[in-house]
């Protein structure tokens, strides 16, 4: 029994070594911003910390600092920190007036605008399970997630009141981005009709549930525990350096894992985030400009939409202020990485994880240009194995089930069950392996893995080499029955306007680059890839040419 005592102690030790890591990294990012806030207002934010956990304090720690400056920058203007803070708990006391509790379920489907940045932080100021729904659910859809979830209350955006519309709930349906007048049933009301004063206490600290990708299924729902842990931004801040009071360009959506996470780590650390409902190259380009932005958050699809503007488009416009461009969502191509960083400079930055371990490993710029397609080292706090079938570690060189051990894992799907754990560590569900640096790099989906003629097939290096090709705007590749070998490859591929380019001509560059049985049987064309709001390509919708 002595023994168990000294592991916990231990085990202690270690936990609160690294959490002194962590808020020295955050410090280190905010800078002179600490030092020169008033000590009355760090006294409060140290109690909101308390009472809220580090979600619900982002906001009043950045007022206390930043008040007057532009918290976020939407289609409507902008929305001070201390507006920010201020709204949030009106909302917070309007819907505990209508019911919602502690722990009780609360869903938000908006796009990128300040509604849903202040039902975040309404919801960790209630201490509610808040739910970040997929904006392209459909009716039926949406009603059985909010069913399954326990749903009490929702907020949307104007745009989905007829997919709400089968959805009854008790505390109520309010709309946060719209084009009519207020009423009480909308968001502005509510906060008109909150105290914008300090919410109580609640009794539980908010659950924030995200919804897998969904690429392969039915989205689940995977809850994460914002408690008093500062693993969350002091890993991301170890590797994606991210300063206090400058301006990040969001355009990536911030109901997925991705965009919350850097959208909430930005807002804390008292920068101007700046977004829209509906982003694309023409708006990032001029936001990034406008803004003289430090950073932008994106995702791999957009990325290459911006570069597809060209390079005369990007030599002509004034980023010399950009700093840091932070990607995840799904796999950056190495091509994508070098080109980039050739245009930009060495300023990109590839975080790797899922929804249920929340990241695994960040890519710096160095990592980049040494072993483009890395997905980098894990960072403070994270560690990462490779396991084959029996769950023993690979040998070095070798590919295997990545598991990442760190304190941020989810809890299990609301509907029950979980990612597979081997010794405290976690499944991502996918396969890599490390060079000799150390450095991880993904094979593919575990599940993407197909058997053609007794070889093990991953597409994604056949994705990753199509995509090279001259011509080529994306690739997609998967594997589907075949009578004789069990499996076989398929090729899907959107060409860049006006190339010329066949199937045969495709066939023999993966010949002459990769061994025989890789070779995709076939390539269908098509004029684009069908794709979640998160940029990830859903292979399910690829269409079958038989």
């Amino acid at each position: 029994m002595s023994m168990d005592i000294l592991k916990l102690a231990g085990q202690a030790l270690e936990r609160a070594g690294l959490e002194t890591r962590f808020a020295a990294t955050l410090l280190q990012a905010r800078g002179a911003g600490v030092a020169m806030t008033p000590p009355h207002k760090l006294l409060r934010v140290a109690r909101d910390v308390e009472a809220y956990g580090p979600a619900g304090a982002a906001v009043s720690l950045a007022a206390a600092s930043f008040g007057g400056r532009a918290a976020i920058r939407d289609e409507i203007g902008d929305i001070s920190f201390a507006e920010l803070d201020e709204q949030s708990n009106a909302l917070a006391n309007a819907l505990h007036t209508q019911g919602v509790e502690p722990r009780d379920g609360f869903g938000i489907m908006c796009r990128n605008h300040r509604g849903l940045w202040l039902a975040l932080f309404a919801g960790a100021k209630l201490g509610a399970k808040t739910l970040l729904l997929n904006t392209d659910f459909a009716g039926p859809q949406l009603k059985d997630v909010c069913e399954r979830e326990g749903v009490k209350a929702l907020i949307h955006d104007e745009e989905f009141a007829d997919v709400a519309n089968d959805v009854d709930l008790p505390g109520g349906k309010y709309v946060a981005w719209h084009d009519g007048d207020t009423t009480d049933d909308t968001l502005l009301g509510l906060i008109r009709a909150g105290d914008p004063g300090r919410p109580p206490r609640p009794s539980a600290k908010q659950k924030i549930v995200l919804l897998t990708s969904g690429t392969t299924g039915t989205p689940k729902g995977a809850p994460r525990d914002m408690g008093l842990s500062l693993a969350l931004p002091g890993g991301y801040l170890s590797r994606i350096p991210l300063r206090a009071g400058r301006t990040v360009v969001l355009s990536a959506p911030g109901f997925h894992a991705w965009g919350l996470l850097s959208s909430m780590l930005a807002l804390g650390l008292g920068n101007t985030v700046v977004t829209a409902r509906k982003t694309d190259p023409a708006f990032t380009l001029r936001a990034l400009e406008e803004n003289a932005a430090d950073t932008l958050v994106t995702v791999p699809i957009l990325l290459s939409r911006l570069l597809e503007e060209g390079e005369d488009e990007l030599a002509g416009r004034d980023l010399a202020a950009l700093r840091v461009i932070a990607v995840s969502g799904s796999a950056l191509p190495a091509e994508l990485a070098t080109r980039t960083m050739d245009l930009l400079g060495d300023i990109v930055y590839n975080l790797y994880g899922s929804t249920e371990v929340a990241y695994a490993a960040i890519a710096t710029p160095a990592d980049l240009r040494a072993a483009p397609g890395t997905v980098g080292r894990p960072p403070t706090g994270t560690s990462i194995t490779l396991l084959d079938d029996d769950d023993h570690e690979v040998a070095p060189g070798e590919s295997g089930r990545i598991f990442v051990g760190s304190s941020m894992q989810f809890e299990g799907y609301t509907g029950g069950g979980t990612k597979d754990v081997v010794a405290g560590k976690m499944s991502t569900g996918d396969i890599g392996h490390f060079d000799d640096d150390g450095r991880l790099f993904v094979d593919g989906r575990d599940d993407d893995m197909i058997v053609s003629g007794g070889e093990n097939v991953f597409p994604a290096e056949v994705e990753e080499l199509l995509a090279t090709y001259d011509g080529v705007a994306e690739a997609a590749v998967l594997g589907v029955d075949d009578e004789k070998y069990g499996k076989r490859l398929r090729g899907y591929v959107v060409l860049d306007a006006g190339a010329d380019v066949d199937e045969q001509t495709l066939k023999d560059h993966v010949k002459s680059n990769l061994a025989r049985y890789k070779v995709p049987r076939e390539i269908v064309f098509i004029d684009e890839m069908p794709r979640n709001p998160a940029g990830k390509v859903v292979k399910r919708d690829l269409p079958d040419p038989d």
